[in-house]
């Protein structure tokens, strides 16, 4: 009697879990982004019964990625049956993700969750030959992966070019010194194969992966549209997240807002127009607006911040401070009345810009968009994730798992 009892159990067990396969995709990706931070809100988001929710829980803690609280409390003032926390595995899979910029690179194990596991020390060199360069890269990622012992589940690259798709190409490189059209992607996709490191490797824009990782973990967390504005060491970048997904255009060539001209009478930019965003509000245009020669000592980025963040700038620096926040806005006002996001993230110099002076920032894109005026101001807000294109990139990696953990981890 015993055993069939037994026997029934372990057959409803495995129904469950059958049932609930087409489902592992899906929670692990509310689990990985947070939204799911119990069972029962992971029951309620899946639509399936709690016992469903038990057996893909069960089965994606069995796989290693995440964990299940094995005594639920019951949060304090709530009613009813305590639930399960759900967290991402600590101790689980990494993904080997890179960061390659004007002023050096990087590389990172990054765990689900967005979590950062450990970076190795950046480069302030970047060679004109890529392969030279991504091979150091993964050097770097492959001694991470010595040192901690991590499982590595796949790879992925962010660069400071637009990615064109599916050759994995990066067309306009032009502040690293690489040839227009390096192939990217397969050259890192060979470099990871060399150090024996398993799974797909993939590779895309910095910001277009800053903004995918910041819908996930960060400022653009609940956007349904979000738009990210962005500017590093050298250039401005722009992305787009629609219904939750990244927007890249029919070829990955998509939000190149770079180019918006945001001063007729300005700088000659390297894509043959003059003042575009690009050469207007980078960190070399506002250190130039404010008088200063760049030095070599540390990144433009740096010396950018620091001028802008210290405690008595001096007028030429608050003037340029006025004048890229002008600048910027104009820019902004125009993709709004474009793209009329319901909400706006900005990165690197500019998230340092709307920390200056928000009110300024925002004035300018309400004055200057039509649905700015009309809905009383799209939200601005400043990118809330270090290292977010290092994020985004894992993110990549991360995909194959998030559809299929099973198929990707067995």
């Amino acid at each position: 009697m015993s055993g069939k009892a037994e026997g029934t159990t372990s057959t409803t067990s495995r129904t469950r879990l059958d049932r609930g396969r087409g489902a592992l995709g899906p929670a692990l990706e509310l689990v990985h982004t947070g939204r799911a931070p119990t069972r029962a809100v992971l029951t309620a988001e899946l639509g399936v019964t709690r016992a469903t929710a038990g057996a893909v829980a069960a089965e994606l803690e069995a796989l290693g990625l995440i964990t299940v609280d094995a005594r639920p409390g019951a949060a304090s003032g709530s009613q009813g049956r305590p639930s399960h926390r759900l967290e991402v595995a600590e101790d689980g899979p990494v993904v080997l993700a890179a960061q390659v910029h004007a002023d050096g690179f990087r590389a990172a194990l990054v765990g689900l969750g967005g979590r950062i596991v450990a970076t190795a020390p950046g480069c302030e060199a970047v060679d004109a030959d890529p392969a030279k360069v991504l091979g150091s890269v993964v050097d770097a990622g492959t001694e991470l992966l010595r040192d901690t012992g991590r499982r590595c589940v796949g790879a992925g690259l962010a660069v400071p070019s637009a990615v064109a798709e599916p050759e994995g190409l990066a067309l306009n490189p032009l502040h690293l010194a690489w040839p227009a059209g390096s192939p990217v992607r397969e050259i890192f996709a060979e470099r990871v194969r060399a150090a024996g490191i398993a799974g797909p490797a993939f590779a895309g824009n910095d910001v277009n992966l800053a903004a995918l990782a910041e819908h996930r973990h960060g400022a653009g967390r609940g956007a349904r549209d979000l738009l990210c504005v962005a500017t590093g060491h050298r250039g401005v970048g722009g992305a787009l997240v629609l219904d939750g997904r990244l927007h890249t255009g029919s070829s990955g060539l998509a939000l190149e807002v770079g180019h918006l001209t945001v001063n007729p009478e300005g700088r000659p930019c390297h894509c043959g127009s003059r003042g575009c965003l690009d050469v207007e509000a980078d960190p070399l245009a506002f250190l130039t607006a404010a008088g200063r020669d760049p030095g070599p000592e540390v990144s433009l980025l740096q010396q950018a911040n620091d001028l802008i963040r210290a405690r008595q700038p001096d007028p030429a620096v608050r003037t340029a401070v006025e004048t890229l926040i002008d600048r910027l806005g104009l820019g902004l006002a125009g993709l709004v009345n474009i793209l009329n996001p319901d909400r706006i993230i900005l990165g690197g110099l500019h998230r340092t810009l709307l920390d200056a002076d928000p009110d300024r920032l925002r004035a300018v894109v309400a004055e200057r968009s039509l649905w700015g005026r009309s809905s009383g101001g799209v939200p601005i807000l400043a990118c809330t994730l270090d290292h977010n294109s290092l994020v985004g990139a894992a993110e990549l990696a991360w995909q194959p798992v998030l559809d299929d953990p099973l198929g990707a981890l067995t």
